[in-house]
């Protein structure tokens, strides 16, 4: 499939008709490829059994698939931009489900890996093209609200991942995990045809393909190094890979800012409402990344779920993500942004405090509202949020928009797990060591019980096999006295059984606490750092939306079509320093002056009209420029 398409360009009088079907089209697409990566947590123990996979072969058949995904977007939004966004996204879904029929048919973790690495390719195509055809299809009246719903499916997914993955394990092998995308991901192909219109920038730009290549480096770089680092160890592939990615940012950014053209103007990290709605959404999923690896793993090896029970028990979170997504279209409007998103950055860091209440003695009743409220925060902080990341970028950087996004959602998870998942490992290591200090078990088996809970299982379990060998020995035994020491030597391996079940369950349960104090730390200094950066003059998207729906209502009805896609659906992001509602570029570097200019040079574009492509031609390209960013 080409990714160039022939998109014929029109202008429309009304919105596109079936915008609603195309999102859900576009909320199809997001929910396979976020379960992909937490369907994979529940099928890893099969996974390890069936192909033999070392510690390191598993965390790179997870791995695998974040490295590609994290380090392509920025470039691949850009691509999609500027030759076809829908084109992008089923690019994307053909490859995403290629790479799904290649992992489901391999028998070695070579090629696991190598097939995760292509499903990560098609990711980075899809998630930015989810976001910038969402942008471009909707009018700014009605993007907040499709935000949420956006918004709602990620949450959805994270908790559907291991409830579709355990009901699967349940009759089928671990393959299984991958061929459920194929249908999926061909569905979305067929959706995207028929229900999303075609969508690309109406000015073609020469891409940045040295800044491009520049933010692969840096950000593969970056993500390579918080995976090898913690769990590997600060080696020599580490260290160079952290001075790769700090040289290739530092290049990167002295290249954008050079750059006529770049594939991202860094300059708007410059301006609150862009920095600090970036830097919320990469802490919540550190936050909810972080939560969500041990919480799994405390479901399912302390309180003793199986694969699907333990998604079942993550859906209060789901469920909850919806509804805090969909209070932010009350809330936002009347108390703002910066307050909407500061009480779910607290809502987040109370989550995280209950959570350092579990213990050996918890259960699952005692999870249940820190997941509660852990879900009405994500949904409260990152659909302004993301609504503020988009409004900041003009109609031809849409792509782009939606990568910066997903790049520091990527970027904040991985952290998320390498950062608390370090943590978690450590507390749990020196929790056991204290409770197994002076038992008679062996040194050997106590340093394996010391790697994860799930190796202090098994060998808890491996005692208590033999302790049951041992037993059987001694019953069959005709010699009493033979017999009497079979017996005592059963009860007290027995004994040994217990007392390592019981330390490796509070020792994780004493980590799990350990892990969310941290956790609740870090997202606590984050919400002050991000109530300090988000202005409170200035309004997203959903703010001003029913202002001009009811100011420019005369001129929709008169013109058919006033609402300008390169500035006027753009105005929300960094505009808020000047207080005057811009373009994008113009709000982020001009004011007032440079958004009065876009406004002028860019008053006849059209939006969206019904079953016909979402992108009106603007007059020349330099009448666009006019209107962003002098660089």
């Amino acid at each position: 499939m080409r990714l160039v398409m022939n998109e014929p360009v029109e202008r429309m009088d009304r919105p596109y008709a079936r915008r609603w079907w195309a999102l859900l089209v576009l909320c199809l697409s997001l929910l396979i490829i976020v379960m992909a990566n937490t369907a994979l947590t529940v099928a890893a123990p099969d996974m390890t059994k069936d192909l033999g996979l070392s510690s390191a072969d598993l965390q790179w058949v997870i791995d695998g698939y974040t490295v590609p995904y994290a380090a392509l977007m920025l470039l691949l939004g850009a691509i999609g931009d500027k030759y076809s966004r829908r084109g992008a996204l089923i690019l994307g879904l053909v490859v995403f489900g290629g790479g799904a029929i290649a992992g489901s048919l391999v028998g070695s973790s070579a090629g696991v890996i190598a097939a995760r690495a292509v499903m990560g390719v098609g990711a980075a195509l899809i998630m930015p093209a989810t976001l910038s055809l969402l942008a471009a299809t909707f009018p700014r009246a009605e993007r907040a609200k499709a935000i949420v719903l956006w918004t709602a499916t990620a949450g959805l997914a994270i908790a559907a991942g291991p409830l579709v993955a355990g009901a699967l394990l349940e009759h089928h092998g671990w393959s299984s995990t991958f061929l459920i995308n194929v249908p999926i991901a061909a569905l979305a192909i067929v959706g995207a045809l028929v229900l999303v219109p075609p969508s690309k920038a109406a000015h073609h730009n020469r891409i940045d393909y040295v800044g491009g290549l520049l933010s692969v480096v840096w950000i593969g770089s970056l993500v390579y190094m918080i995976i090898e680092g913690p769990h590997f160890g600060w080696g020599a592939k580490a260290v160079t890979a952290a001075v790769v990615a700090g040289a290739g940012l530092v290049l990167f950014v002295l290249w954008e800012l050079r750059h006529p053209r770049p594939v991202v103007d860094v300059r708007r990290f410059a301006h609150r409402r862009f920095a600090g709605s970036n830097l919320a959404v990469a802490l919540f999923f550190l936050a909810v990344f972080g939560a969500f690896y041990y919480l799994t793993q405390h479901l399912q090896f302390v309180l003793g779920y199986d694969a699907l029970d333990t998604g079942v028990r993550m859906l209060p979170l789901a469920g909850a993500v919806f509804v805090g997504s969909a209070l932010t279209g009350y809330l936002t409007p009347r108390i703002g942004m910066k307050f909407t998103v500061a009480a779910g950055m607290v809502g987040g860091t109370t989550a995280l405090a209950l959570l350092t209440r579990v213990d050996a003695a918890s259960a699952y009743g005692d999870l249940v509202l820190p997941l509660v409220i852990l879900g009405l925060a994500i949904g409260l902080a990152l659909s302004p949020c993301t609504d503020a990341i988009m409004g900041a970028f003009p109609e031809a950087e849409l792509g782009v928009g939606g990568a910066v996004n997903d790049t520091s959602l990527e970027l904040g998870g991985s952290l998320g797990i390498a950062i608390l998942g370090s943590v978690l490992a450590g507390s749990y290591s020196s929790h056991l060591a204290d409770a197994t200090a002076g038992s008679e078990l062996p040194a050997g088996a106590l340093a394996t019980a010391q790697d994860s809970v799930g190796a202090g299982y098994a060998v808890a379990q491996g005692i208590g096999d033999k302790a049951r060998v041992l037993g059987e020995q001694a019953a069959q035994t005709a010699n009493a006295e033979q017999a009497a020491q079979l017996k005592a030597q059963a009860g007290q391996l027995a004994d040994g059984a217990r007392q390592m079940t019981d330390a490796v369950g509070s020792s994780f349960s004493d980590a799990v606490a350990h892990t969310s104090l941290v956790g609740a730390v870090i997202l606590g200094v984050g919400t002050v750092l991000v109530a300090v950066l988000l202005p409170r003059k200035g309004r997203t998207g959903a703010e001003a939306a029913p202002e001009r729906e009811t100011d420019k209502g005369a001129e929709k009805r008169a013109g058919g079509a006033a609402e300008d896609r390169t500035g006027g659906q753009a105005d929300s992001g960094t505009g808020d320093e000047t207080g005057t509602e811009t373009g994008a570029g113009a709000g982020a570097e001009g004011g007032a002056e440079a958004g009065a200019e876009a406004a002028a040079a860019t008053e006849t574009r059209a939006v969206v009209g019904a079953d016909v492509p979402v992108d009106a031609e603007v007059p020349s390209e330099e009448t666009v420029s006019a209107g962003k960013t002098t660089r």
